[in-house]
C-alpha cells in the first residue's frame, strides 16, 4: 500500500497542513481535562464562582478552536483522498489503455472494472481515515498516558495491564482479517463476471430459456461473497466488544483504586475526574486504531490488486527510436508471418506472405477458424507476430509508434461497437474534428443516410448503450461510416458486411470504390458475393494461404474456393 501512497507527493502541503490542524485539535482535547480538574478543585469545592467562569471561558474557547480544526481537517482530508483516488483511477485507466489484447485476456475485463472502481474506493476510504486518525490516535494515546501519569503516577499502573491486552487483540484480529479480505475481493470479481455475462448476453439467456440456470449461477456467486463477508465481519465485529469490555473493567479499576487513594488523602476529586477523562481518551484512541485495523487489511488487499495492474507491463510497447514511414501510401506487406496465441500448441497463422497495394481491394475468404480475423489484427498491432514481419508503407509495424500506425488505419471490427451518444458523435469517433459535411458524406457512402434521416432527430438522434436501439445492419453501417470519415490510407473491414442485405451490400461496395481509390482496402467476408469483385482474393485454410487470384482464376484452379462458391451460389449464378 505504501507503494501507492508515494503518489501523494503533489499533496504534501495540504497533508502537512492537515497534520498540523490535527495536532492542534489533539492538544486542545488533552488540555481540557486539566482545566476541568482545576475548576473542580479550585472553583467548585472552594466556591470560587469568578474562577469557574474564567476557566470555563477558556475551556469554551479551546473547545471551539479544536472543533474548528477538526472540521477543516476533515474537509481537507476528504479533498486530498478524493484527489488521490482520481489521480490513481486516471493512472490505472491510462495504463490499461496500453494493454494488448493478451493482457486483457489474462486479467479479465470484470476484474479490471472491479480494481478500477471498488478497490480504489477502498484505498481512498482508508486514506481518509489515516489522515484523520493515524496522527490523532498516537497523539491522544501517548499524550493521554503522559497527562494521566502527571495526575497520579501510581493509579496509572492500571494501563500496564490494559494496553497490552488491547494491542494484542487488535494485532491478532488484524492478522487474521487480511487473507479474508483478499478472498472477498476475488469473490467480488466473480460476482461482477457472472453479472456482466448475464446482462450482456440477456438475449441468448432468454432465447434459450436459461434464466433459471443464470439465477443459480448468480446466486452461487452472491452466496459465496455473502459467506466470505459474514466471516470477516464477524471477526472484525469482535474488536468493539473486546474494546468496550476492557474499557469498562478499566473504569471499574480506576474508580475503585482512585476512590481508595482519595480516601487516604493521596488524590483529590478533580485529579480523579481528569484521570478518568484521560483514560477515556486513551481507550478511544485505541478504538480509532482498531477501526483503522479493520479497514487496512481490506485496503491492503485492494492495493495489491491495483499494483498488479500497474506492474503488468504491456507486451506491446512503442519503440525507443520510432521509424518514420516511407512515402508510399497505403501499402501492406506480410512477409513469412507466423503467429501463435500465448499458450497455444499450434500456430494460428503459418508462413503468410502477400502485398496489398494502394488503390486495390484485397479480399480474404475462408472457413471458420481459418485465421482471417487474426491476420487483420496484426496490421494495427493488436498482437505482435511470432515470426516474420508486417510492414506498413515499407516499415515494420514494430518500429512505428502505435498511435502513428493506427492513425493511418480505418478499422471496422467484426462486432460492431457503438458508444452512448448521438449518431454524429459516434461517427466523429473516427475523426474528432470532422465537419458536419464530412459526417454526412461518410454516412451517405456507408448507406446509412436513409435510416438516419428517418429518425426523429436525424444525426442528433441518441444511440443507447451498446447501440441497442438500432439493428445489426444499422450498427455495421455506422461503424463503417466511422472508419470512412477518417479518410485513412488503409481500410480494414473484418466481416463487417455480414448483417447487410445483398442490395445494400452491393451499393456499399460500389460507393466504397469511389472513396478508396488512393487507399489499400482489406476485406474479410464469408459471402462470396462480397469478395468476388475484389482485385485479389486470398483463400485461407487452417491458418495458411492456399490460393490467391481473382474470382475467375480461383474458380478454375483452387479447389477450396470452388467448394466455398458452390456452397453459396447456384450453377447459374456461378456461370
Amino acid at each position: 500500500m505504501m507503494k501507492l501512497f508515494r503518489m501523494l507527493k503533489p499533496y504534501k502541503i495540504p497533508i502537512f497542513f492537515i497534520l498540523g490542524l490535527i495536532m492542534l485539535q489533539s492538544l486542545a482535547e488533552l488540555y481540557l481535562p486539566t482545566l476541568m480538574a482545576d475548576i473542580v478543585n479550585d472553583g467548585i469545592i472552594k466556591g470560587d464562582i469568578p474562577y469557574i467562569w474564567q476557566i470555563g471561558g477558556w475551556m469554551l474557547v479551546i473547545a471551539i478552536g479544536g472543533t474548528a480544526c477538526s472540521v477543516i481537517a476533515s474537509y481537507l482530508s476528504s479533498r486530498t483522498a478524493g484527489g488521490f483516488a482520481k489521480q490513481l483511477r486516471s493512472r490505472v485507466f491510462r495504463h490499461v489503455e496500453n494493454f494488448s489484447l493478451q493482457e486483457f485476456d489474462k486479467m479479465g475485463t470484470a476484474s479490471l472494472i472491479t480494481r478500477t472502481t471498488n478497490d480504489i474506493t477502498q484505498v481512498q476510504n482508508v486514506l481518509t481515515m489515516m489522515l484523520r486518525m493515524m496522527i490523532m490516535a498516537p497523539l491522544m494515546c501517548i499524550g493521554g498516558i503522559f497527562m494521566a501519569v502527571s495526575q497520579d503516577a501510581k493509579l496509572s499502573t492500571v494501563f500496564l495491564v490494559v494496553l497490552p491486552v488491547l494491542g494484542g487483540a487488535i494485532a491478532l484480529i488484524g492478522a487474521k482479517g487480511l487473507p479474508l479480505f483478499k478472498t472477498i475481493q476475488k469473490k467480488l470479481d466473480r460476482l461482477n463476471l457472472v453479472l456482466r455475462e448475464q446482462l450482456t448476453g440477456i438475449r441468448v439467456v432468454r432465447s434459450f430459456n436459461r434464466g433459471k440456470h443464470e439465477r443459480v449461477r448468480f446466486n452461487g456467486a452472491n452466496t459465496e461473497l455473502r459467506d466470505a463477508s459474514i466471516k470477516v465481519n464477524v471477526l472484525m465485529a469482535t474488536i468493539m466488544p473486546v474494546m468496550m469490555l476492557v474499557m469498562n473493567f478499566s473504569m471499574i479499576a480506576i474508580l475503585y483504586f482512585g476512590g481508595m487513594r482519595i480516601d487516604s488523602g493521596n488524590m483529590n476529586i478533580g485529579a480523579l475526574i481528569a484521570f478518568i477523562q484521560y483514560a477515556m481518551q486513551i481507550m478511544f484512541s485505541l478504538i480509532m486504531v482498531s477501526m483503522i485495523f479493520v479497514m487496512i487489511p481490506r485496503a491492503s488487499a485492494s492495493a495489491e490488486r491495483i499494483n498488479e495492474v500497474l506492474d503488468m507491463q504491456p507486451d506491446l510497447s512503442n519503440p525507443e527510436q520510432p521509424s518514420g514511414m516511407k512515402s508510399m501510401q497505403g501499402m501492406i506487406e506480410f512477409e513469412h508471418v507466423t503467429f501463435r496465441y500465448p499458450g497455444a500448441e499450434n500456430p494460428a497463422l503459418s508462413d503468410i506472405s502477400f502485398t496489398a497495394r494502394s488503390g486495390e481491394t484485397t479480399a480474404i475468404i475462408g472457413g471458420t477458424g481459418s485465421g482471417k480475423s487474426t491476420l487483420l489484427s496484426l496490421i494495427p498491432r493488436f498482437y505482435d507476430v511470432t515470426e516474420g514481419s508486417v510492414r506498413v508503407n515499407g516499415t515494420d509495424v514494430r518500429e512505428i509508434r502505435q498511435e502513428d500506425l493506427r492513425a493511418k488505419i480505418g478499422f471496422v471490427p467484426q462486432k460492431a461497437v457503438l458508444f452512448t451518444g448521438t449518431i454524429t458523435e459516434n461517427i466523429r469517433h473516427g475523426k474528432e474534428d470532422a465537419t458536419m459535411d464530412e459526417v454526412v458524406h461518410a454516412a451517405r457512402t456507408a448507406q446509412a443516410e436513409n435510416f438516419i434521416t428517418e429518425m426523429k432527430d436525424g444525426y442528433d438522434s441518441l444511440i443507447a448503450q451498446g447501440g441497442n436501439n438500432v439493428s445489426g445492419g444499422q450498427k455495421q453501417r455506422l461503424s463503417i461510416a466511422r472508419a470512412l470519415v477518417r479518410r485513412p490510407e488503409v481500410y480494414i473491414f473484418d466481416d463487417s458486411f455480414s448483417a447487410l442485405d445483398f442490395k445494400t451490400d452491393a451499393k456499399l461496395r460500389a460507393a466504397l470504390k469511389t472513396q478508396t481509390t488512393e487507399a489499400a482496402v482489406l476485406i474479410v467476408a464469408q459471402r462470396v458475393s462480397t469478395v468476388m469483385d475484389a482485385d485479389r482474393i486470398l483463400v485461407m485454410d487452417e491458418g495458411r494461404i492456399v490460393g490467391s487470384g481473382t474470382h475467375k482464376e480461383l474458380l478454375e484452379h483452387n479447389e477450396v474456393y470452388r467448394e466455398i462458391v458452390s456452397s453459396q451460389l447456384t450453377e447459374e449464378e456461378i456461370a
